[in-house]
């Protein structure tokens, strides 16, 4: 690590200024997901062992710059609450007045959660007198947010110049980088990588730097049908990037040899999971009035065996409708073959994560990053936003 680091930081007495992502799905107001949560604990109790009192800042969903209850981050206040076993106070704001009193008055081992920073518009906007307001509380700023590490917001990368030589990365912020970075820098051969979803658009960035770094590329999910277009195959009513034909017809002349993509897929008469389903191959074309759904029994067959000889693989995205359960086969059956081999697999936040957690796979895997967007950056850039602002070491 170039940057500073939390166990870098003389915390005895000082008010301590962290990010944490703590974006959590809610239903009702109760929380139907905490591992957000859970995935900063370390961090904060390395703060509160270390003499400090803690101020954590988040934000929540997309409220439209204006408080609207139903992002209130209250309910992780509770939750972090019941998981520290200590009670955690709950601002009615994130700045002002009512806030800095609060602040001023903590002692070391008290924690205060800061409400939603997407209230104000000076969040996203980077707002130089709203990022001053944040930086009025603490001594010392920590990043722990990696899933906001690509956004230049205030609280994730201008706030850290009011810390010079104070802005540190937490312990999940260090973990997800030094991860990443050996993908970038000396990953275990074979190096594979499969990417899925479903825009060609959202992923092109890092499809063209994986193919620099990886021995091989699976591209499946929804994407698959760009390509199959660009290459003068009938996609039916599949989901397709009229915009990325060039860039789809220029990735498959240049990289036949290190390219894969779905040799048959499982196609369905409509977008449902009780629709009428076939499988067919992809060369044969897909019929009008029928879209794909999923990679085919074949692909699965001839990519596992493939994927058994990694070292180490990268993994964003669906391969497949996974959100329905007759169209989730594909992503099922690949993410069972990765939990089974003894390589470096990581996974990089998003639905992917949604998938594996979901068949009860999390623990068989190396490593499952807690940000989609900030890792696939990370793979396609090598730095990130949140990550520059901090301190040098």
């Amino acid at each position: 690590m170039a940057k500073l680091t939390l166990k870098d930081l003389d915390l005895k007495g000082k008010r301590v200024l962290m990010r944490v992502d703590y974006n959590v799905p809610l239903k009702a107001g109760k929380i139907t997901d905490d591992s957000r949560i859970r995935a900063s604990l370390p961090s904060i109790e390395y703060v509160l062992n270390h003499g400090a009192s803690l101020i954590l800042m988040s934000h929540l969903g997309r409220p439209k710059a204006k408080p609207e209850p139903e992002f209130s981050l209250a309910p992780c206040a509770k939750k972090l609450s019941e998981l520290l076993k200590k009670p955690v106070a709950m601002a009615p704001d994130c700045i002002g007045p009512q806030v800095e009193k609060m602040a001023s008055q903590m002692k070391p081992g008290n924690i205060l959660l800061l409400e939603n920073l997407r209230f104000h518009a000076g969040e996203e906007a980077a707002d130089p007198s709203f990022v001053k307001g944040l930086a009025k509380l603490g001594d010392v700023y920590v990043n722990d947010a990696f899933g906001t590490a690509h956004r230049a917001h205030a609280s994730t990368a201008a706030i850290a110049k009011f810390f010079p030589g104070k802005s540190a990365a937490g312990f999940l912020m260090e973990k997800e980088i030094s991860v990443l970075s050996k993908l970038l820098q000396k990953p275990k051969r074979p190096f594979y990588a499969i990417i899925g979803g479903a825009k060609v658009s959202t992923k092109v960035g890092v499809i063209r730097n994986l193919l620099k770094l990886v021995d091989a590329l699976f591209l499946g999910g929804g994407m698959t049908f760009t390509f199959m277009k660009a290459k003068g195959l009938a996609i039916g009513d599949s989901l397709f990037e009229e915009s990325e034909m060039d860039t789809a017809r220029e990735i498959l002349n240049h990289n036949q040899k290190k390219l894969y993509l779905p040799s048959d897929i499982v196609i369905a008469n409509s977008f449902s999971n009780d629709a009428e389903r076939k499988v067919i191959f992809c060369k044969d074309g897909i019929p009008e009035g029928w879209q794909g759904l999923d990679i085919g029994p074949e692909t699965i067959r001839h990519w596992s065996a493939s994927l058994k000889k990694a070292a180490s693989v990268f993994w964003n995205g669906p391969l497949g409708a996974f959100e329905m359960p007759n169209f989730a086969n594909g992503t099922r059956q690949i993410a069972e073959v990765l939990a089974q081999m003894n390589a470096e697999t990581i996974v990089g936040g998003g639905d992917s994560v949604a998938a594996v957690q979901q068949m009860g796979l999390g623990d068989k895997f190396t490593h499952l990053s807690t940000g989609g967007g900030a890792s696939l950056e990370f793979l396609e850039f090598g730095h990130l936003p949140g990550i520059d602002a901090l301190s040098d070491k």
